[in-house]
C-alpha cells in the first residue's frame, strides 16, 4: 500500500500553487494579484499594475529583436448570483465555461461587496420522481446561505456577486505512482500558468540570465470572460510575439496523453496559431529534453487566439500543461509543470 508521505508534496509547483488558491473569479482577481505581486517583490522584480488589474513585468533583452509577451491569466471560472430569494437562497448562473455537473454539492465562497460569505451549493433532493431524468442545469442549482435577505444585503451579497468552490474543496491531491505521480485540483486553469511564469522569472533571477529579446511577462485578468485583460495589454504594448501559457484540455478527439509532455495549441475555434512560432517552441522543448504535443481544438480559445482575433498581435501561440477534466477537478502529471518552465527557458534564453 502506498503511503501519502511518499509523494513530493513540497514540489515547487505545488508550493507556489497552494499560495495562489485564493478566490479569483473574472473581475475579482485582486487576491490573486496580491500573491503575484508579493512573489515578484520577493524575487526582486519591479512590476506595475494597470487600471484593469493586469500585473506586468518588463525585462530588457540581451539584444534587439521581436518584443515578446508571455501571459497567464489570474481569473478562474465560477458562478454569478442572479437572484436573492426571500429566504436567503441564492440563484446562480455560470461565470466562464462552468457547468453545474462539474461541481457537485458542497461549500462555496461567495464574494460580495463585504467580507466573503460561506454557502452550500445545493441541487435539491433525489427523493422525487424527476431525479435522474436529465442533466443538471443552472435552473436546478441554488446556494443555501443560512442568512436572511437582509443579512445578505448587509454583507454586500446581491445580483452580480460571484461564488467559487471553498478552499477545502480545491486540493491539490497527489495520487498514482509516487515516482511519477498525477496531481489533481480545482482547477489548474490558469493558476498553474501563473506558477509557470513566476518560476520562469525565479530561474532567470537565480541563474542571472536575461531573455534574448525584450520581454514582457503579464499576469492578466478576465480571460474566462473573453480575454479582456490580455487584449488590453497587447493593444497597449504592441508585442511582436504573444505567447499564452495555459493548459491543454483533453476532449475525446484530442491526441494528448498525461505522460509529462506539455501540449501546444496549433488551431482553435478562432483560427490558426503562428506555425513558425509553434515550430520554434517545439524545437525549444526538444532542447530542454522534452517535447510538445500539438493539438487542434474545435471548441476552445485562449488569450493567445483572443489577442490575435482582436488585432493585438499577429504571431501568437499557446502552450502548457496537459490536463484532464477541464473546467472541473483537473488532473495533470506532476512532471509536466517542470517541463513547461524548462521549455520557457529554452525558448527565451537559447544558449
Amino acid at each position: 500500500m502506498t503511503h501519502a508521505t511518499s509523494y513530493p508534496h513540497d514540489h515547487p509547483a505545488l508550493v507556489w500553487f497552494r499560495e495562489l488558491l485564493v478566490p479569483g473569479p473574472s473581475g475579482r482577481e485582486q487576491a490573486v494579484a496580491d500573491v503575484v505581486r508579493a512573489r515578484l517583490a520577493g524575487l526582486g522584480y519591479p512590476h506595475e499594475t494597470d487600471p484593469a488589474g493586469n500585473v506586468v513585468v518588463r525585462i530588457s533583452g540581451e539584444q534587439d529583436g521581436p518584443r515578446t509577451c508571455y501571459a497567464a491569466h489570474m481569473d478562474e471560472i465560477g458562478m454569478v448570483v442572479t437572484r436573492v430569494e426571500a429566504d436567503g437562497t441564492l440563484r446562480v448562473d455560470r461565470s466562464g465555461g462552468l457547468y453545474p455537473w462539474k461541481l457537485g454539492e458542497g461549500p462555496v465562497t461567495i464574494l460580495g461587496d463585504g467580507e466573503p460569505v460561506t454557502g452550500i451549493l445545493s441541487m435539491g433532493s433525489t427523493h422525487t420522481e424527476e431525479a435522474g431524468r436529465g442533466a443538471v442545469t443552472w435552473a436546478d442549482v441554488r446556494i443555501l446561505t443560512g442568512l436572511s435577505r437582509e443579512e445578505l444585503a448587509a454583507a454586500g451579497v446581491r445580483p452580480g456577486s460571484v461564488a467559487v468552490p471553498a478552499p477545502e474543496r480545491r486540493g491539490p491531491v497527489l495520487f498514482g505512482p509516487p515516482q511519477d505521480p498525477l496531481v489533481a485540483a480545482w482547477t489548474f486553469d490558469d493558476r498553474m500558468g501563473v506558477v509557470a511564469l513566476l518560476r520562469f522569472l525565479e530561474r532567470l533571477a537565480r541563474e542571472e540570465r536575461r531573455p534574448r529579446y525584450p520581454t514582457l511577462v503579464a499576469f492578466t485578468v478576465h480571460e474566462e470572460g473573453g480575454g479582456q485583460g490580455a487584449k488590453l495589454v497587447a493593444h497597449r504594448e504592441r508585442p511582436d510575439i504573444f505567447i499564452a501559457v495555459d493548459g491543454c484540455p483533453m476532449p475525446p478527439e484530442a491526441p494528448l496523453a498525461l505522460d509529462g509532455r506539455p501540449g501546444i495549441w496549433s488551431k482553435d475555434r478562432l483560427g490558426h496559431y503562428d506555425q513558425e512560432l509553434v515550430r520554434e517552441l517545439m524545437a525549444a522543448a526538444h532542447r530542454a529534453g522534452t517535447e510538445l504535443q500539438p493539438v487542434v481544438y474545435a471548441s476552445a480559445a485562449s488569450d493567445g487566439s483572443l489577442v490575435w482575433a482582436g488585432g493585438g498581435a499577429y504571431r501568437v501561440a499557446c502552450f502548457g500543461h496537459v490536463r484532464e477534466n477541464s473546467h472541473g477537478y483537473e488532473v495533470a502529471r506532476l512532471a509536466v509543470f517542470d517541463r513547461v518552465v524548462d521549455t520557457l527557458m529554452a525558448y527565451a534564453c537559447p544558449r
